[in-house]
């Protein structure tokens, strides 16, 4: 017996010693030293720093808020039934670190106190079935920033394989005026394919063919395409080239001018930059969108337009004479739209009700001042996702859903010359690069990237995107750098992202498409007593040039040329016109 023993001990040894050199970190930029490049944070809570930092050169910085506890993490492919460990340094009072979908016991560590880098440590077993687990760290519910450095999550790596050959046999399909069909031969062993354009991948197919779309008329471009499976993607398919046809732009654009200046008009209040009247507006001024319609109620989709009162517009028009000039700006050749919403118009179509109501009154606003079309400016809570609703492309909240049909429904019955523009904040739009709804792992702002659905089921019937780059805090552009207002570069960057493209919530597999240039123009405030993100006239250039010619460009490296962006959104005429019409006059300049 005792033999036996002695000569199993080195045998166990030995299995033990080839399990351990089997071992790998299979945590993803556990370092941060590539920003959040693998992770997740909730609601936008987490950012990297220099400072303090356990070894490198970065950290993370989380920082809870209200109902947030900030909480980053990232899933990792793991083997059933094995051990691994997780450690990591942290600093900052209650700061957690853990493991959940191990298939067994989910574990945590925290620490209540660390004043200075302190080392946590857990360890788990998978389950017999588990292949995937999520790891984390998250602070406590008002507690203030923590810190997290050199994670890591130890044990038996998964075999990767080899990523699968290059696919053959592209060639192109049908051709429109914005989209051009593509197929290919199948490749043994790919779970799916890239497809890119011009260089950068607009999205993905599990089958071989796709149609992409959202491209500009009588334009070429190049495709091409990748195999992928688990252990990777293969390197790109020879190009094909197609030009697209040429064709209506669609979405009641068809008699705007090529490059269009867009205001909005004071026409239901006055504030410090004084009433001016619609028939004062100069020819400049190719879209004048009258704000704004409001509801009687944040749910009743009952919209109203009240004209601003002689009490508080001493110069205020008469209604003829309001009528009168709206005719005669469309004589001119200009679209006058009314605007809903508006920072204190909160607008909720919660139910079918609410949706016919709103298509009822907005149809009673249009037909009484004969408007040319509608402009939707839902800010504040208007607009959020409920908790299951995940993909962009099939929505399922209501008040996602029935702001959809109802617009679709005014479409309908006004034909294509009906003009439709929206002015979403860069929360609802761009922020979707990183975060959409509450999140895969809960707890983010429901509101973020709300408008995108909307977007994406009306961008054929869509005239105008024209997102508010102002009063907004930093986003991350398509570098996966963080962007702020004050210069060319911030609007260079979230205009870039829409004429892109870009995977929303980081999932390569969930792209949303570009528009067309002729459907975006760039919000931006008028003066500094617009709104913050004032840029002076020399910055407003420096991006034009920059989106339409690739000159000027600075730091930022766009992903194409578009010399048919459409053009311009200021807030606002009058506080345009308080400034001595400093904004006009630079569109004037610079566009002939």
């Amino acid at each position: 017996m005792l033999t036996a023993l002695l000569l199993a001990v080195p045998g166990i040894t030995a299995l033990s010693s080839a399990a351990r050199a089997a071992d790998a970190d299979l945590a993803v930029n556990g370092g941060f030293e590539s920003g959040l490049s693998g992770w997740s944070c909730t609601a936008g809570s987490g950012t990297t720093v220099n400072s303090p930092v356990h070894s490198g050169g970065s950290a993370l910085q989380a920082t809870p808020a209200g109902s947030d506890n900030a909480q980053c993490a990232q899933t990792v492919t793991v083997q059933p039934g094995a051990q691994y460990t997780l450690s990591g340094y942290v600093r900052g009072s209650y700061v957690y670190l853990g493991a959940s979908g191990t298939g067994t016991s989910d574990v945590s560590t925290w620490t209540q106190s660390a004043p200075d880098w302190q080392k946590l440590t857990t360890t788990f077993t998978t389950g017999a079935s588990t292949t995937k687990v999520t790891i984390y760290t998250h602070g406590w519910y008002g507690t203030g920033a923590y810190y997290a450095d050199d994670v890591s999550l130890v044990g038996p790596g998964v075999s990767a394989g080899q990523p699968p050959a290059v696919p053959a046999g592209l060639k192109t399909g049908t051709i429109t005026s914005s989209s051009v069909a593509l197929s290919w031969t199948a490749v043994s062993g790919a779970t799916s394919y890239a497809v890119y354009r011009d260089g950068t991948k607009v999205q993905t197919a599990t089958g071989t063919s796709a149609t992409v779309t959202g491209l500009s008329a009588s334009t070429a471009y190049s495709f091409q395409v990748t195999a992928v499976n688990g252990a990777g993607e293969s390197a790109k398919s020879a190009a094909v080239t197609a030009t697209t046809s040429a064709g209506s732009p669609g979405g009641g654009s068809t008699d705007l001018p090529t490059h269009a200046l867009v205001g909005y008009l004071h026409a239901s209040f006055a504030n410090g930059s004084g009433y001016t009247r619609l028939a004062d507006v100069p020819d400049s001024w190719d879209v004048i969108d009258l704000a704004f319609g409001e509801p009687t109620s944040a749910t009743s989709g009952d919209i109203r337009f009240n004209r601003c009162p002689v009490t508080e517009c001493a110069n205020v028009e008469s209604d003829a004479d309001f009528k009168a000039a709206i005719k005669a700006k469309q004589a001119a050749g200009k679209k006058v739209l009314i605007s809903i919403g508006g920072a204190n118009g909160q607008v909720q179509l919660t139910t079918t009700a609410a949706r016919d109501t709103f298509v009822s009154s907005v149809s009673n606003i249009i037909d009484t001042y004969g408007l040319d079309g509608l402009d939707i400016d839902f800010e504040g809570h208007s607009l959020s996702l409920d908790t299951n609703d995940t993909d962009f492309k099939n929505p399922t909240t209501p008040v996602i859903v029935n702001l959809i049909s109802a617009l679709k429904t005014l479409k309908a019955k006004y034909g294509s010359k009906f003009v439709l523009s929206m002015a979403p904040e860069t929360f609802f739009v761009q922020m979707g690069y990183q975060f959409y709804g509450t999140g895969k792992f809960g707890g983010q702002d429901p509101r973020c990237g709300a408008y995108l659905p909307v977007i994406y089921a009306l961008r054929d019937d869509l005239t105008l995107l024209h997102v508010q780059d102002y009063n907004s805090g930093p986003i991350m552009g398509l570098d996966n750098q963080y962007h702020s207002m004050g210069g060319a570069d911030f609007h260079i960057a979230m205009t870039d992202m829409l004429l892109t493209g870009f995977p929303v919530a980081g999932d390569a597999d969930n792209v949303f498409p570009p528009l067309r240039p002729d459907q975006v123009a760039i919000g931006m405030p008028a003066s500094t007593n617009a709104g913050n993100g004032y840029v002076a006239p020399s910055e407003v250039t420096k991006a034009l040039d920059c989106l339409t010619k690739k000159t000027n460009c600075g730091s930022y490296g766009t992903h194409g040329t578009w010399p048919a962006l459409r053009g311009l959104m200021t807030w606002s005429v009058n506080w345009d016109r308080y400034s001595n019409w400093e904004f006009q006059k630079n569109f004037d300049a610079y566009f002939g």
